[in-house]
């Protein structure tokens, strides 16, 4: 029996204090669990906003007239917009739009790479562009920037295209990797294809991304007027650079 006994292997003891802490590991991922499950909940149900049938109504509405403006603006008997020969480079801001917004306006918008509101972008002036400009004009304010607007905006808040990341222009490096093949090497580079709207225009234009601008404080009213009839968007001409210096 005693030789019996001995061969038995003797049980594995844990240590109560090993016991008590896995215990409470365990409790403390079931909060934790719990915790996590109540935020994704709440969230939810905070951005979850039930809308009446007459809010409905009236975006509905409001985009369909968008859409008769659209055409009304887009028809052969609108007044075209010229283009002064002096001034090639365009300044384009999106200064609204979102549930009043038909989805053929916003395809505009998008195609101009201006997916939030406050974001600008280069263009260069030509019939096409203008075309374009004139059909979402409720909902953007242009001009033609000068070479203090255009240094500026790149130097503050110029970034660039890089793998999809945007990347900010710190590194004349970066700048040779993506555009040296145009002879565009620096910040100065930059600079100078757009003031001048150069023969590499559509490559930089490209590589920068479109600038986040602030919102100005009390530049801009809400109004879908025209700039020259007292509102805030379509062409300011000149008095665009006023509009980015207030954003920048």
């Amino acid at each position: 029996m005693a030789a019996a006994a001995e061969d038995q292997q003797p049980l594995n003891y844990v240590d109560e204090v090993v016991l008590k802490k896995r215990r409470n590991n365990e409790e403390w991922a079931i909060r934790r669990k719990l915790q996590l499950e109540q935020k994704v909940r709440k969230l939810k149900s905070d951005s979850f906003v039930i809308k009446k049938p007459e809010q409905f109504i009236r975006e509905f509405r409001d985009k369909e007239l968008d859409l008769v403006r659209l055409k009304q603006r887009s028809s052969k008997n609108r007044r075209r917009v010229s283009v002064p020969p002096t001034s090639k480079l365009l300044f384009v801001i999106r200064i609204g739009g979102k549930n009043d917004m038909h989805p053929k306006t916003r395809k505009l918008l998008y195609s101009l790479r201006l997916r939030r509101v406050f974001n600008g972008v280069f263009l260069k002036a030509n019939e096409r562009t203008m075309g374009i400009l004139q059909k979402v004009e409720p909902y953007i304010a242009y001009g033609y920037p000068n070479l203090k607007s255009v240094k500026d905006l790149i130097c503050k808040k110029g970034t660039g295209k890089v793998d999809k990341q945007r990347v900010p222009l710190t590194d004349n490096n970066i700048i040779e990797q993506a555009l040296g093949k145009s002879g565009i090497i620096c910040l100065e580079d930059i600079i100078h294809e757009i003031a001048n709207v150069g023969p590499h225009f559509k490559d930089v234009s490209g590589f920068l991304c479109p600038f986040a601008l602030n919102k100005p404080e009390k530049a801009l009213q809400g109004k879908k007027k025209r700039y020259a009839d007292g509102g805030d968007s379509g062409n300011r001409e000149d008095h665009i650079n006023e509009l980015i210096s207030l954003m920048n």
